[in-house]
């Protein structure tokens, strides 16, 4: 939830800080960019350091070092120091993120699992509703140093929770010596696969900005060349990153294809959204988020009714369902107009959370279940991998698509350097063929939930035998 929070209030924060520090608008997107690539690019590797060393241990360091990277980022003389404190506060973040999962997975039996990771979803759900409204707050009375000083006292308070609190656990997990013994630690195949990562996430983060450029294309062939080059070291490695059985694991592809493919088309839907809100029907930043805050609170509410509904259907019917109700969420905001009301917008919102909440839930459990205790990790990392690069993948596919369909009285294309612009009435019509296209995203996904686990093998997931492995 901090970490939660904090992106979310950021974004409120953002514009004073540009003014008090001077700083261009691309300066500003990297306070925000620097943290996502820092955190895309480690992910995976910080949840194999917690399988190693103990997720306990990682993650005190993670949110400790996260607390103090953010006093620093109130206390810092210029943008630069935002900048490079906010990568070094994405560091910490990659540690503390897959170890919340490894921790749930040691601690819960298979059984009941869904459960934690439900009210970890409402959590999200919940600092997503509260950070635009607390952001503006702190901002407007304190100033943009504030939002980052919010997360000082909670971060140092479950720091050291986790430091002297003894979490109990349904099974026997090796000490950090018998695991770093055991095997060693896939440094090239970390690098590899950091380099991948950081090369698409800078690249799809750009194209909102930049648009289509001889540097987004060298960008993706740079991303694509390092991912194969991870794929081959993985297979001939004694000691790989990502497990074959978690690698090659069709059961735990087909679930990260759904986080991908849900994140994308429901953040590529809000950056749509946001234009349609504040341009088309000139709202202010605080009615827009009143009339998007029907999606927050479903996904604090559907979390736990989710996590109750996939032990009675099991994974496959709910996931399948979910996706199909945030598609039909994203068809009703295609439909939109001027003249909508009120209702029909919050309406549209309400689906995508009902949706989306119950997909993270559904999704993460099959992914954290699937994988051993010692492997628990790595799982956790590939999935906050996956809820990294859908929206930057879904915010990049909607560009592209807006800018192609719009009529050419519409608005016009982003320029470099300057953000996106677009305006006139036209863009409704632009805004209903793109969000048709990410609803058809999100319907794949459905297609997708074929992959998951039903109701008979979850049952004997649930079986004592399986319990006690």
């Amino acid at each position: 939830m901090i970490v939660a929070l904090d992106g979310t209030v950021l974004t409120v924060a953002q514009p004073s800080l540009q003014r008090d520090l001077h700083a261009s608008f691309v300066q500003v997107q990297w306070t925000s960019t620097g943290y996502l690539i820092a955190v895309a690019a480690l992910l995976v590797f910080a949840g194999r350091l917690g399988d190693r060393y103990g997720h306990q241990r990682v993650f005190a360091l993670g949110i400790l070092g996260f607390g103090a990277a953010s006093a620093g980022i109130a206390l810092a003389p210029g943008v630069g120091w935002v900048i490079a404190l906010r990568i070094v506060q994405g560091i910490f973040g990659a540690l503390l993120q897959p170890a919340t999962l490894g921790m749930l997975r040691a601690t819960y039996p298979p059984d009941e699992i869904g459960m934690p990771i439900a009210l970890r979803t409402s959590a999200i759900g919940l600092a997503a509703a509260a950070g635009p409204v607390i952001g503006g707050a702190l901002t407007a009375r304190l100033g943009w140093q504030s939002v980052f000083l919010l997360n000082v006292a909670p971060a140092l308070a479950v720091g050291v929770l986790a430091l002297l609190v003894r979490i109990p656990t349904h099974v026997r997990i090796p000490t950090p010596r018998q695991t770093s013994s055991a095997t060693r630690l896939d440094l090239p195949g970390a690098c590899l696969l950091a380099t991948a990562l950081a090369c698409l996430v800078h690249t799809l983060v750009g194209i909102p900005e930049s648009g289509w450029t001889a540097t987004t294309a060298l960008g993706l062939v740079a991303a694509t060349a390092a991912g194969i080059a991870f794929v081959r070291h993985e297979r001939r490695t004694t000691s790989p990153l990502v497990p074959p059985a978690v690698l090659g694991s069709a059961t735990v592809a087909a679930a990260l294809g759904i986080l991908l493919a849900a994140s994308a088309a429901m953040f590529g839907t809000l950056f749509v959204a946001t234009y349609f809100l504040q341009d088309v029907l000139a709202l202010d930043p605080l009615q827009s988020a009143l009339r998007v805050l029907p999606l927050a609170a479903m996904m604090v509410l559907s979390a736990p009714a989710s996590a109750v509904v996939q032990r009675r259907q099991g994974p496959r019917r709910t996931t399948a369902a979910a996706m199909a109700l945030l598609a039909v969420g994203i068809l009703l905001l295609s439909r939109l107009d001027q003249s909508s009301s009120t209702v029909a917008i919050s309406g549209g919102f309400l689906l995508l959370g009902a949706g989306f909440g119950t997909v993270m839930v559904t999704a993460t459990a099959v992914i954290v279940r699937h994988a051993s205790v010692a492997d628990a990790g790595v799982a956790g990392g590939l999935q906050q991998t996956a809820m990294n690069i859908g929206p930057a993948l879904g915010v990049a596919a909607a560009t592209m698509l807006v800018t192609l369909v719009a009529p050419s009285g519409a608005g016009r294309p982003p320029a470099p350097g300057d953000g996106p612009h677009w305006s006139g009435p036209d863009f409704t019509s632009a805004m209903g063929t793109t969000l048709t296209a990410l609803a058809a995203v999100a319907a794949a996904g459905a297609l997708l939930a074929v992959g998951l686990p039903g109701r008979a093998a979850r049952r004997r997931d649930e079986s004592p035998s399986a319990s006690a492995a």
